[in-house]
């Protein structure tokens, strides 16, 4: 039987009729007197009790557990949170030939981010390139190519401005959230690890900062081989690069069966381009409609996958504000091979 938690009301009309029959001949109803007081007093402490009877109810079911209590219930599976990662890349700066930029040197970005340099760089013919890290995880660490980043302390011979260079600064992520969390903790208690199931192969995967989804491919290149793709979409890029791919490829090697010969690829990437007119042809309507195709392939695009024509139809129409549409691309199924992948294109609103 479910919890149900009385309204305030319910709990102060209780809580008089328990006084008038236990003192009879009162009226514990009468405005300012003490029984009407002492009425509300424990009217206010019983609605706090429910609530915390009810929070409670909560937290003892995994799939509504939050927080501190839901990070008890993973550790008991043996799951942790995965924490926060900062952004790592390349910046280009320029300034007089033979020109230090010592390690440590503290770049920001007009947001008031941080980036701080991992090595010495030494300009050559007027500009040096050199790694960065952001000094604060998180998602917003992230920057792309070109993004202007300035000196906080000035050095002789350097131009205070710098820019993100090519591949831009990647791979910040904010610590996974309850939500996250919660998915992978139901699917350790549905899917027991089994030394080398398919599944296995995706829960290590999804272990890795950064990684959202995650599919397996046994005998892709052969008898006893196994193909991991992934993506990271709340990344600069969500195609992972090489770097990250070998992250992902260290984190499994660590943990797959001696005998299974593992292979971690990213999905090759497949644009896939709109041509939409919209009724009412307003900004507001085309920024809904791209909002909606974006989650749509965030659902339903995997690698080597198939995009229905009537799910894209189907995404159009619940945009906010939208009433009619003509669309003439796609103008059937989206097919993709082996280790393709559709990722949001461009649209051309006609």
């Amino acid at each position: 039987m479910p919890l149900v938690r009385p309204t305030p009301q319910e709990l102060l009309d209780r809580a008089i009729a328990d006084i008038e029959a236990n003192l009879p001949g009162t009226d514990a109803r009468t405005r300012r007197s003490n029984l009407d007081v002492l009425a509300r007093v424990h009217r206010a402490g019983m609605h706090e009790l429910y609530g915390y009877l009810e929070w409670l109810s909560q937290q003892i079911i995994y799939d509504t557990a939050e927080a501190e209590i839901l990070e008890r219930w993973c550790n008991i599976w043996g799951l942790s949170r995965i924490p926060a990662s900062a952004a790592t890349g390349n910046v280009t700066f320029a300034g007089t030939n033979g020109t230090v930029i010592p390690a440590g040197t503290t770049l920001t970005r007009s947001d008031g981010v941080e980036y701080i340099t991992a090595a010495d760089a030494i300009i050559a013919a007027g500009t040096a390139i050199a790694a960065a890290t952001a000094a604060v995880a998180g998602a917003t660490s992230n920057a792309v190519a070109a993004t202007a980043l300035n000196l906080t302390s000035p050095i002789i011979g350097i131009n205070s401005a710098a820019t993100v260079a090519a591949g831009g600064l990647a791979g910040g992520t904010d610590t996974e959230d309850d939500a996250a969390l919660r998915t992978r903790l139901i699917a350790r208690i549905q899917q027991p690890p089994h030394g080398g199931a398919d599944f296995d192969y995706v829960t290590w995967a999804m272990e890795v900062a950064g990684v959202t989804r995650a599919w397996v491919y046994t005998q892709e290149l052969g008898l006893g081989t196994v193909t991991v793709r992934f993506v990271r979409d709340d990344d600069v890029s969500l195609i992972p690069d090489a770097g990250k791919v070998a992250i992902v490829q260290a984190y499994i090697d660590a943990r797959r069966p001696v005998t299974a010969d593992v292979t971690v690829v990213a999905p090759v990437a497949v644009a896939l381009n709109f041509s939409i007119g919209a009724t009412p042809n307003t900004t507001s309507v085309k920024d809904a409609i791209t909002t909606e195709l974006t989650d749509l392939l965030r659902r339903e695009a995997i690698p080597g996958g198939t995009i229905l024509l009537s799910h894209i139809r189907e995404a159009i129409s619940l945009a906010a504000g939208e009433t009619n549409y003509t669309m003439t691309v796609p103008a059937a199924d989206v097919t993709h091979t082996v280790g393709q992948m559709a990722t949001m294109g461009v649209i051309t609103w006609l």
